[in-house]
């Protein structure tokens, strides 16, 4: 009984003293930097994806608001291609946030792993390749949505 009320205490002090270590801060901060300068870059890619999506969502708004009298064929096209556009941007950022959220595992692991003896290279390294595939899906998704703006409306297609 004893034991048991003794064992937080003890698991206390050996925390405090695996992570009281300068070097080992200092290696685990070392550890960690890659990661975190990735998640800035991935914060910077998020921050023009939500941009366009504003955008797009706005001008799909003003569209819609158009009186029904004044409504063309062209129109419906535009809130046809817009809505294609926000699809495609959505899931972008939704795959960016996915892999903005596995990067931040990778820097909690890679920073905790120098304080516990279980070794935790494979996990680091199967975040990472994760992060990577969500990170090209987030990207090939929004390359989609470019090409697609780039594109423009389709015209309506004349019958001969």
């Amino acid at each position: 009984m004893l034991e048991l009320l003794l064992a937080p205490s003890n698991i206390a002090s050996e925390l405090l003293e695996r992570t009281s270590s300068t070097p080992n801060t200092l290696r685990a901060v070392q550890l960690s930097l890659a990661p975190a300068f990735l998640l800035v870059g991935i914060g910077s890619i998020l921050n023009v994806m939500v941009a366009r999506v504003t955008w797009i969502a706005g001008r799909i708004e003003r569209l819609n608001e158009t009186e029904e009298s004044k409504r063309s064929a062209q129109i419906a096209r535009e809130i046809e291609w817009l809505s294609a556009r926000r699809s495609f941007a959505r899931r972008a950022i939704m795959f960016a946030t996915a892999s903005a959220m596995t990067i931040s595992v990778v820097v909690a692991v890679l920073f905790s792993s120098v304080y516990v003896e279980t070794k935790l290279g494979t996990l680091v390294a199967a975040l990472w390749v994760l992060t990577m595939g969500l990170l090209i899906a987030a990207l090939t998704l929004f390359l989609r949505e470019t090409l697609l703006a780039a594109r423009g409306p389709e015209p309506k297609e004349s019958k001969l």
